[in-house]
């Protein structure tokens, strides 16, 4: 083994990485996603309009370790980040075997190296769960395919559930094992019909960590499934190529241009192998059967960037069959960005206008404007928003204030509804509200949030009285955040 693969330089590596993370997310302000899925963890339910629950749990957690603030909330998703290289790891070493050890390090190298993961691993959203829960999938799958024993389908099928509790996306990979046991059909029927009895019981048990977001759903006129789902209801052709390059162009900003190249490459070499060697063929389904499956949306709608982060464990232990001599380089690039982002986010040294710079658009300012919008409040008024992100991160900067949330959205929590009074409205200009909710609407006048000059929105205030005779589903889209 030369110096070069040394598996203690690459830890400190990785360490390196997580430490930097720790301190990144400790200082970045929270995101309106990222607050709005702290809420989340104060109302516990099986599943929420936007996702399965996962990510609720993960805050939940972090903020019993470690407080009620930035660090707390994105605690478990950059330890997660951080343990997911175990997995791949591991991973390569069952599926990919003749890659050795150097390979598991490429591997690990790699994923981290992608600037999807340095987001992830700082700001917390249902993808790094569903990242983390893929990975030890893979490493579950690896065993099954070294003949370590029927209870690894076991683990298979809890870290599937697990997976899909956390983003509706996880089933595609998790739709291309089947497609891979397909194919084991067609030539290795007898260890097939070995694999029954463990594969029987991964589907229960995937089944049982799944049913609770089912009956969620059920019990709410299936909501979330509704609203996933419509995504595939808006259809335009006509702008097939706009999509797909947008597509394509996302995908290389998210994995960085040089290591996109080695996942393709390591594509092309699962691809040559699949026929003869099943793990190859298992990574080759669980990449390209949810490739093809963005690919056939983007012909008619928009992909959002993130959507494709589920295939990155596997395109990870792919590249570990690449060769590594210029891979150090990408890695290193991938890095170097991923650094770059991190410094514009913390410090904005570079004048990018809001459009640009997605952490002045999001994360700046709250604060200020906060303080702003108190000064314009009555000692008893509440505070509402028209939006979630807005009322969410409202509610996290104003704990001694009562927040509200105005959005049909909010009648699906197990919140206070007892809202009443007169109160101060934030609402963005591009956005609107409903107004049949109070006896009067008053402009107040319009305030800047932004940083050092750089404006990242401006929002409209308006002085507003709730009607006493609410309908029953007005009243119950109107609930309490935080209260003093």
């Amino acid at each position: 083994m030369t110096a070069r693969y040394s598996p203690w330089w690459w830890l400190y590596l990785l360490v390196l990485l997580a430490g930097m993370r720790l301190a990144v997310a400790g200082i970045l302000p929270l995101s309106p996603d990222e607050a709005y899925y702290r809420l989340w963890a104060f109302a516990p339910a099986a599943g929420y309009l936007d996702h399965p629950p996962m990510v609720a749990a993960w805050i939940w957690l972090g903020m019993k370790l470690g407080g009620d603030d930035a660090l707390g909330v994105r605690l478990v998703g950059v330890l997660a980040g951080a343990g997911v290289s175990a997995f791949v790891f591991r991973a390569v070493r069952d599926l990919l075997p003749d890659a050795g050890r150097a390979g598991g390090i490429r591997a690990c190298v790699m994923l981290q190296a992608t600037l999807a993961l340095a987001i992830q691993s700082v700001v917390i959203t249902p993808d790094m769960p569903v990242m983390f829960f893929l990975s030890v999938l893979l490493w579950a799958m690896g065993r099954v395919v070294a003949g370590a024993g029927a209870r690894w389908w076991l683990v298979a099928g809890l870290a599937a559930g697990l997976a899909c509790d956390s983003k509706y996306t996880a089933v595609l990979p998790v739709a291309g094992i089947a497609l891979w046991l397909v194919m084991q059909a067609v030539n290795r029927r007898a260890w097939l019909l070995r694999q029954v009895p463990g594969l029987m019981g991964a589907t229960v048990l995937s089944a049982l960590c799944v049913a609770p977001v089912i009956w969620w759903n059920a019990r709410h006129g299936w909501a979330s499934f509704a609203r996933q789902g419509g995504r595939t209801a808006d259809w335009h052709p006509g702008r097939a190529l706009q999509f797909l390059t947008e597509l394509v162009m996302g995908q290389l900003g998210l994995m960085t241009p040089g290591i996109a190249a080695f996942f393709i490459w390591g594509q092309v070499v699962l691809l040559r192998r699949a026929r003869r060697d099943a793990g190859a063929a298992l990574l080759s389904c669980m990449t390209l059967l949810p490739a093809c499956v963005f690919v056939q949306h983007a012909i008619g709608d928009r992909v959002q960037a993130n959507w494709p982060v589920v295939i990155y464990p596997m395109l990870a232990v792919g590249a570990a069959t690449v060769a590594w001599r210029w891979g150090r380089w990408a890695a290193a690039g991938g890095i170097v960005i991923g650094a770059l982002v991190y410094i514009q986010a913390l410090f904005g040294l570079l004048p990018l206008s809001a459009h640009t710079d997605v952490a002045l658009r999001q994360m700046a300012g709250w604060r200020d404007l906060a303080v702003r919008i108190e000064d314009h409040a009555g000692q008893g008024d509440f505070i509402a928003a028209c939006d979630y992100g807005t009322a969410a991160e409202l509610a996290r900067v104003l704990p001694g204030r009562v927040v509200v949330g105005m959005e049909p959205r909010w009648a699906l929590f197990n919140l206070p509804h007892d809202v009443s009074g007169a109160g101060i409205m934030v609402c963005n200009p591009r956005r609107g509200f409903d107004r049949d909710v109070f006896t009067s609407v008053q402009p107040v006048g319009t305030l800047v949030r932004g940083r050092r000059g750089r404006v990242a929105e401006r929002v409209d205030l308006y002085r507003v009285t709730l009607r006493a005779d609410l309908s029953p589903a007005q009243r119950d889209s109107i609930v309490r955040l935080s209260t003093p």
